[in-house]
């Protein structure tokens, strides 16, 4: 597969250029760099292996790039001077380098290759189609790593008639999601390896990664901890009781404790009952009952030393707070959905229960503190906690009697584009980064959020520019405000392991 004309954006090295990139057995082989002299092709079968950080031997630099240093690598002054290899070899003196033993170099002086598996050229700036090859022209469209959500419900087992893991795939493809993370709390709960199992064989035949988190707690209920080295045995990528608090502090501290030792994380939903009257909005559920929580949870995880995650958060002390964490080092993430930093909770006068989620939508100073946490990176992610509901269910007169969440993968790119970027409140490789690079970090993830040879072909391509009227969702549901509202950035086509997931 060609994709020919693209913009090509690379949130994991914060680069973008204009080319083309070629695919072949799920791998990003070959990359054309338009205006600038590299051209870079991956030696088959040898593809690049993924690590948790950027691949050393994927590493290039033209004449058009600088380098960002390491942490804990040497700069130079000189605006060309380049890293030429792992053993920190440096030239300064000249903008001319000498190629290492079995390094391939590149026609232009100022080019240097940095791994071993790659070879380059300057022959030429374009990818031409092999025969038999299909081409998808991405003129005018962003071609991005695959989006990352790890916060989605798909009802399966127990409630398929809201969603299951088939329909729940293709919506997550039509936004432009490879990559999504199933909370635990289905019918029965995710806390025994044989439904793990069970599932995670059947998530095997859909055309995005589907992963799952277990539950901390025996049946969601906080009081006996799940066996969680057999959990992660059986596929597990971390722990969560989402939809329910975990208000044991003893019991939450063992299960930092045991998540901290197999290396993966807790996320938290973080309401507690004693400051709820009503659940799903501001009035009746105050930001303490998610203050109290949050503020437990980062000191926790700071004196285990285990990676939390601070789920949907919504009040602009929560943010405080995990600001203040993270400062002290402790391993704390948050996620932010979509809807709390689009919407606040005067959107219930016009949307009724379509805008009822837990937690609930708050004030316009929490919008606008969610927004700034996101901009200075207090926030990693963002999220969308797909909760599927059938309309029967939500449209009910009785607004406290209605359940809780609305859907969100096939609008999440286009409500950031719309009301993060278009703003000016984050540059468009930044909200990528927050999409792909920061959710698969969290869950230490392959390195999906860079283009790059060797890099599985997980991709999104779409028109940051092009309007659209939210609607015609891939989801069986269809509780969401935002149906009908005009955005920005419509999903063009969406790649997974090689092949095409969807196409508009």
């Amino acid at each position: 597969m060609l994709i020919k004309n693209g913009t090509l954006l690379s949130p994991g090295t914060q680069e973008q250029f204009q080319g083309d990139l070629r695919i072949q057995d799920g791998k990003i082989t070959e990359i054309a760099v338009r205006n600038t002299s590299i051209f870079i092709r991956q030696e088959r079968p040898n593809h690049v292996s993924h690590s948790s950080a950027p691949a050393e031997n994927r590493k290039y630099s033209s004449t058009s790039r600088t380098l960002t240093p390491a942490e804990s690598e040497k700069s130079i002054s000189t605006p060309n001077a380049a890293i030429l290899a792992e053993n920190m070899k440096y030239s300064s003196t000249s903008l001319a380098l000498t190629p290492a033993e079995s390094e391939k170099s590149i026609g232009t002086p100022n080019a240097a290759t940095l791994a071993e598996n790659m070879k380059y050229s300057s022959t030429s700036h374009t990818l031409t189609p092999l025969e038999g090859e299909k081409v998808i022209d991405a003129s005018g469209c962003v071609v991005a790593p695959g989006l990352i959500d790890v916060h989605v419900h798909f009802r399966d087992p127990g409630q398929t008639w809201k969603e299951d893991l088939h329909t729940g795939a293709l919506a997550a493809a039509a936004g432009g999601f490879t990559t999504v993370v199933c909370m635990a709390n289905t019918r029965p709960v995710v806390d025994n390896t044989a439904l793990l199992s069970d599932l995670c064989r059947r998530a095997e035949r859909e055309a995005v990664r589907i992963r799952f988190a277990a539950a901390v707690t025996k049946g969601l209920k906080g009081q006996e901890l799940t066996d969680f080295e057999a959990l992660a045995a059986a596929g597990a990528c971390g722990f969560t009781d989402d939809g329910f608090p975990l208000l044991d502090e003893r019991l939450a501290a063992q299960a930092m404790e045991r998540a901290h030792r197999l290396g993966l994380p807790l996320s938290f939903h973080e309401e507690h009952p004693a400051f709820i009257e009503k659940s799903g909005a501001h009035r009746t559920a105050p930001a303490i009952a998610e203050d109290i929580l949050v503020a437990r949870d980062c000191m926790l995880a700071l004196h285990t030393g285990a990676v939390i995650n601070i789920q949907h958060i919504s009040s602009a002390h929560s943010v405080a707070l995990v600001r203040t964490a993270k400062a002290l080092g402790a391993h704390v993430f948050a996620e932010a959905t979509p809807h709390h930093f689009s919407l606040t909770e005067e959107a219930i006068s016009t949307h009724g229960t379509y805008a009822k989620m837990n937690p609930p939508l708050r004030t316009e100073a929490d919008r606008q503190a969610i927004i700034e946490g996101l901009r200075d990176g207090t926030i990693d992610l963002i999220a969308t906690d797909h909760a599927p509901h059938s309309t029967a269910e939500k449209q009910t007169e009785d607004f406290f009697a209605a359940p809780s969440g609305i859907i969100g993968l096939e609008t999440a790119l286009a409500l950031g584009i719309t009301n993060l970027v278009r703003p000016g409140h984050l540059t468009l490789l930044q909200l990528l980064q927050k999409m792909t690079v920061a959710p698969a970090r969290l869950y230490s993830f392959p390195d999906y959020g860079t283009l790059a040879p060797g890099s599985d072909a997980d991709l999104v391509i779409f028109r940051p520019d092009e309007p659209f009227i939210a609607g015609g969702y891939r989801s069986k549901s269809e509780n969401t405000p935002f149906t009908g509202m005009e955005l920005y950035g419509r999903v063009r086509c969406t790649i997974c392991r090689g092949q095409i997931a969807f196409e508009r």
